[in-house]
């Protein structure tokens, strides 16, 4: 689908002109908005705007970060939107020239036609096609808040263990977390160095004016790098203390395993011994020495009990905290 709106030099805005009449003397400004093209509306591109090739070629493939080129009358530049619930990043290509600007993009975008709607409603958003772009760069980006926002309460939710979960289970979710994180990572920190690229450049004269509004954006940006900088250092100490609490549960496991295989070896050993199927065994004709051999192997239990809590085993065992 391609729509268009055009700005005449009476400042009159009209929508869905043919593509044939943008070009009359009498239109200002024009975007036109490539909405999930056909292949016969991709051509369009070539064709009737004259776009470069390598320009095209991007819009089709998907580019894996925001960049700008820069071409003789115009400049292409690419956008990423993040679906608020799957975190799935969408691309928006932007042509933009003195007196147009042409978007492009194959999966609907929520925030572009939030922005289609609001120009109907608003005359003030058809200044100029560079303010057509700011109004669109400042809406995606900040789409990317609400992402970063749900991803903070849930690692505020492992770090509390609201749900009482267990230790595999919170370690799940952080490695989920953490993942979430550098895809959003991977999208915001190419949108900043665009942004950075935008503000310094010095091919766009007619930026000047509209300056201070891109570092505004550029400033988001900054501040959504930091949050996801801070939240995955939080994420690494928290998966740091469960795996020290995990390693430490461990420990107090093993060590009551070794202490009862310690107490329990000798007396395996005497009752093995006593065990065996010798006839002439000088200790089974006493009448005592089932009571003597008992005696023997309680005061071996009670010796490395006493042995044991002098090295402080037990002082460690119990002092331990989950």
């Amino acid at each position: 689908m391609i729509r268009t709106v055009a700005v005449t030099t009476e400042n009159e805005v009209v929508y869905d002109l043919p593509l044939k009449h943008l070009k009359k003397q009498d239109i200002q400004w024009y975007w036109v908005d490539f909405a999930e093209p056909t292949k016969e509306e991709i051509n369009l591109l070539g064709r009737f705007f004259h776009f470069h090739p390598l320009a095209i070629e991007d819009c089709i493939e998907f580019v894996q970060r925001p960049k700008m080129d820069f071409y003789d009358s115009y400049f292409f530049v690419v956008l990423h939107s993040i679906h608020q619930k799957t975190n799935e990043v969408d691309e928006v290509d932007l042509f933009l020239g003195s007196n147009f600007i042409v978007s492009f993009h194959e999966k609907p975008i929520r925030d572009l036609n939030n922005l289609w709607l609001q120009m109907k409603k608003s005359e003030a958003l058809a200044a100029s096609p560079l303010q057509v772009m700011y109004q669109l760069m400042d809406h995606l980006v900040d789409a990317y808040f609400p992402p970063v926002y749900k991803l903070e309460d849930l690692i505020n939710e492992v770090e509390d263990n609201t749900k009482d979960q267990t230790i595999s289970e919170l370690m799940e979710q952080v490695f989920d977390i953490r993942s979430d994180l550098n895809q959003l990572r991977r999208t915001i920190i190419p949108m900043r160095d665009l942004l950075y690229r935008i503000i310094s450049s010095s091919k766009l004269n007619q930026l000047k004016e509209k300056e201070v509004y891109f570092h505004d954006i550029y400033d988001h940006l900054l501040k959504l790098v930091e949050m996801i900088d801070a939240n995955r250092e939080l994420t690494a100490d928290i998966r740091d203390s469960y795996l020290s609490i995990s390693s430490d549960r461990m420990n107090r496991v093993m060590m009551t395993l070794t202490v009862m295989s310690s107490i329990f070896l000798p007396l395996t050993f005497i009752a093995g011994l006593y065990g065996m199927n010798f006839q002439y065994m000088p200790e089974l004709a006493g009448r005592y020495s089932y009571f003597i051999v008992l005696g023997v192997m309680s005061g071996i239990v009670f010796t490395m009990v006493y042995f044991f809590h002098k090295l402080g085993w037990f002082r460690y065992h119990k002092g331990t905290k989950l």
